[in-house]
């Protein structure tokens, strides 16, 4: 038997017009050629795409699955409005719910897996009290996923860095056992009230352990522009080009254009990616501008269910459905424009190879009955089938049994 060859015929492409065979050989897309030309190597699993769209696995840029709440009972929102209230409350509940839940964690991923999404970064709390627990727990829960979801963890300072002694002691520990491969900030100025010193430790830690880093910036208009300008000089200094990423950033939106411009050019310059949530009633990062300036954007779920909000399905095609709506996108060629973000911009700001309907791409896709990308994001059908690196691991929006596809990875 030819090991990983399957052989999915009748698909559309993304553009929507053309039927064609996919001929899939250890984990990559090998050929692809009219339907009915291609045949099967002896042995190879078909797959009937009959007539189904196939799309390229997305990428969640942006998740904390550690804080779900996914599966289990309905717990009522009981933040209050400022980012404060929601640290406190999340950090004081945790130990009544028993989070991180590895139940929870699991039936999240199945769900983001069946959705389509093939590769995910989750931000992990670290913080005295809950030391390295959490990502011990996303460890342990996205080890038991392995083949169906390729999951990268944050060492996520949620409190702060210099405002919760100790924390920055245990993110170095995580990188010295080799748990985390990305160390997280917030907020320098905003909560850690240093900027200098935060993103100096954050930069140094990274720098020592060959890290890369992931900060989430809240931080508003002149204050968070700021902000963006000093992680830019630093990762100049640093030398950490394509290997930093600013969550939200929205501060972006709110300076005026010559700033706008010149951070821009800035993050361009030194591959620094932009991930955007889309989330309530925050900015929404502008995408097509940003673009023609060469800064690359990701896009994420942020929270799913948990603490700090109640909404969220884990499913990256409705993140994008927000995205493209919220930015006034109506065209089918806009829409594939937010797509993207959650594909490609999501995999380069991650440092991961972006998947694609073409041949030699990474065969992580998924079928769906639409007939353009833009029907896809706006109907949301559905998955038929989701392949990751080749093994189908989910039908009908459920992972299949993990016995289904265990021999296979």
């Amino acid at each position: 038997m030819e090991a990983h060859a399957v052989l999915v015929s009748r698909v559309r492409m993304p553009d929507g017009r053309s039927e064609s065979d996919l001929l899939i050989r250890e984990g990559r897309i090998a050929e692809i050629a009219p339907t009915g030309t291609l045949a099967a190597p002896g042995q190879a699993i078909v797959e009937d795409g009959a007539g189904a769209l196939a799309l390229p696995g997305m990428v969640d840029a942006h998740c904390h699955i550690d804080k779900t709440l996914w599966g289990r009972a309905w717990v009522p929102h009981s933040a209050g409005a400022v980012l404060a209230d929601r640290i406190a409350n999340g950090e004081r509940r945790r130990d009544e719910l028993g989070l991180p839940d590895g139940g929870a964690m699991r039936a999240l991923l199945r769900q983001m897996a069946a959705s389509g999404t093939t590769l995910a970064r989750t931000h992990t709390d670290v913080d005295p009290e809950i030391g390295l627990a959490g990502i011990e727990r996303v460890a342990a829960a996205t080890t038991e996923l392995k083949g169906v979801i390729d999951v990268e963890q944050v060492a996520f300072p949620q409190g702060g860095l210099l405002t919760r002694p100790g924390t920055a002691e245990l993110i170095e520990e995580a990188l010295q056992r080799g748990m985390v491969q990305c160390v997280g900030g917030i907020d320098p100025a905003a909560l850690e009230r240093d900027s200098a010193r935060h993103l100096d430790l954050v930069f140094d830690l990274a720098a020592t352990y060959g890290a890369k880093i992931d900060v989430h910036l809240h931080e508003r208009g002149t204050l968070g522009a700021h902000t963006m300008e000093l992680v830019i000089d630093r990762t100049r200094s640093y030398g950490l080009q394509g290997r930093v990423v600013l969550s939200h950033a929205v501060a972006i939106t709110e300076v005026d254009r010559l700033q706008a411009e010149r951070i821009a050019a800035g993050l361009a310059e030194l591959r620094i990616s932009l991930t955007t949530a889309t989330v309530y009633n925050t900015p929404v990062l502008p995408i097509l501008d940003l673009e023609r300036q060469g800064v690359n954007v990701g896009a994420g779920n942020d929270g799913v269910r948990d603490l700090w909000g109640p909404y969220g399905s884990g499913d990256m095609l409705d993140r994008t459905f927000h995205l493209a709506y919220r930015s006034g996108f109506r065209t089918d060629e806009r829409i594939a424009s937010a797509f993207d973000v959650a594909v490609s911009g999501g995999a380069i700001a991650l440092g991961r190879e972006p998947a694609r309907i073409e041949v030699g791409a990474p065969a992580d896709l998924f079928l769906v009955d639409a007939a353009t990308i833009g029907e896809a994001v706006a109907a949301r059908p559905t998955r038929r089938l989701v392949l990751k690196r080749g093994v189908v691991v989910a039908r009908d929006g459920r992972v299949v049994a993990d016995e289904a596809f265990a021999d296979a990875l």
